[in-house]
C-alpha cells in the first residue's frame, strides 16, 4: 500500500486534484490510471479512500469514496535539536523519527553550533515522505529554526528535559517520562551545550537527563529519545 499527501484535503471535498510531484509519481511510475483506488492523508489525521478520475500526470484528479480519521497520539513529542553540520544526517534524523512517531521538531541555534541556518521547506519534503513510507497519517510540525535564547522563552509542557554531556546529577529520561504526558527535549549541537546554555535551561525548568552511558551523535540522541518517549507511551 502506498500513501499519498494532500494537506488541503477535508471531508467537504468530494472531487480534488494532487499535486505535480505526487501524480507524476501516480502515473508515471506506479502506472495508475483511471478508477484505481489511492489512499491519501491529509496529515492531520485522515485518511481518504480516492478513486481516480482523470490519470493526468500533471495533475492527477480523483474522488473520495471513503474516509476514516485515525485516533491521534494520547501524548505529544517536541523535539528541539541543533541542526548537524552535515545535512544529511539530520534529515536522517528526521526521517527516523517520523517513522517512529515524533509530534513537532524545531531546529535550534546554539553557541556551537556549526551549522547555522536549517533548509526547513527542503527537511519538510523529508517528513512528508517518511510519513507517508510509515503510513502515518499525523505530518508532525516542522518548524523554522530558532535561537536557542529565544526557544526557552517559549511555552513548554511541564515534562521538559535536556540531554547533555556535563557531569551533572541526572536521571535517565525513561526514569523521567511518564504515559500519556506532552513531551519536550532539547539535543545539543556536536560540540554540547555550553555551560551558560545549560543553566539558561535550568532556569526555565528543563531538568538534565541521560540517554545512557555512551557519547552519542547529536542525531542519534535526538532519536534515542524518540524512541524512548514511544516506548514508553506504548503500553
Amino acid at each position: 500500500m502506498n500513501y499519498f499527501f494532500q494537506p488541503t484535503l477535508d471531508q467537504s471535498v468530494s472531487q480534488f486534484s494532487l499535486s505535480p510531484e505526487e501524480s507524476r509519481h501516480i502515473v508515471k511510475v506506479l502506472r495508475k490510471k483511471e478508477a484505481d483506488i489511492l489512499h491519501v492523508t491529509n496529515g492531520k489525521g485522515y485518511l481518504f479512500t480516492v478513486e481516480i478520475t482523470v490519470a493526468d500526470p500533471k495533475g492527477c484528479r480523483g474522488r473520495i469514496v471513503g474516509t476514516e480519521k485515525k485516533i491521534p497520539p494520547r501524548f505529544s513529542l517536541h523535539l528541539a535539536v541543533a541542526p548537524t553540520k552535515r545535512l544529511e544526517r539530520f534529515q536522517w534524523f528526521l526521517e527516523k523519527a517520523t517513522e517512529i512517531g515524533v509530534s513537532e521538531i524545531t531546529p535550534i541555534l546554539c553557541h556551537r553550533s556549526e551549522r547555522r541556518k536549517a533548509p526547513v521547506e527542503r527537511l519538510q519534503r523529508v517528513v512528508q515522505e517518511a510519513m507517508k513510507q510509515s503510513l502515518r497519517t499525523y505530518l508532525p510540525r516542522l518548524n523554522p529554526e530558532v535561537r536557542f535564547a529565544d526557544f526557552l522563552t517559549q511555552q513548554h509542557p511541564p515534562m521538559r528535559f535536556i540531554a547533555h554531556c556535563e557531569e551533572d546529577e541526572k536521571m535517565d529520561l525513561k526514569r523521567r517520562v511518564a504515559p500519556d504526558k506532552d513531551v519536550v527535549v532539547l539535543i545539543g549541537p556536536e560540540g554540547d551545550f555550553t555551560r551558560e546554555e545549560i543553566e539558561a535551561a535550568y532556569a526555565r525548568g528543563f531538568l538534565p537527563v541521560s540517554l545512557g552511558e555512551s557519547r552519542l551523535r547529536t542525531e542519534t540522541a535526538a532519536l534515542v529519545a524518540c524512541s524512548t518517549v514511544n516506548l514508553i507511551n506504548s503500553g
